[in-house]
């Protein structure tokens, strides 16, 4: 997957709102103020998720790719290699879970809120 597809897809997910909260270098994804992704404005910079430990724990073992995230943490964010051989559609599972592991963290208001927003 590339830099500009994983921002696409970032994008493509109902309510996400893109910030930069920590400087200009860091992109980063929220669904009511709360991060799901977070990358570098720079291509070959870092792909960080939100991953359920379990999951995370499987991905780790089965892809060199996929490790634990650099400055977050470790139980909870996954950082994805996306020079490698990682397939696409991993890539956007990958984005789909941490979007919905945050939404599913949210209070029932705020989830309820979103459910009937949605198209």
């Amino acid at each position: 997957m590339t830099h500009e597809s994983f921002i696409a897809y970032c994008e493509s997910l109902p309510f996400a709102e893109q910030v930069f909260p920590f400087d200009d270098n860091v992109m980063t994804w929220k669904i009511k103020g709360k991060i799901f992704a977070m990358i570098s404005t720079r291509p070959e910079g870092r792909y960080a998720l939100k991953c359920d430990p379990e999951y995370s724990a499987e991905l780790k073992e089965e892809w060199m790719e996929i490790e634990p995230a650099w400055h977050c943490n470790k139980k909870y964010w996954i950082q994805l290699d996306l020079s490698g051989s990682l397939p696409d559609e991993l890539v956007r599972k990958l984005i789909r879970h941490s979007y919905e592991e945050v939404v599913r963290k949210l209070p029932k208001k705020m989830q309820a809120e979103l459910k009937s927003k949605e198209v």
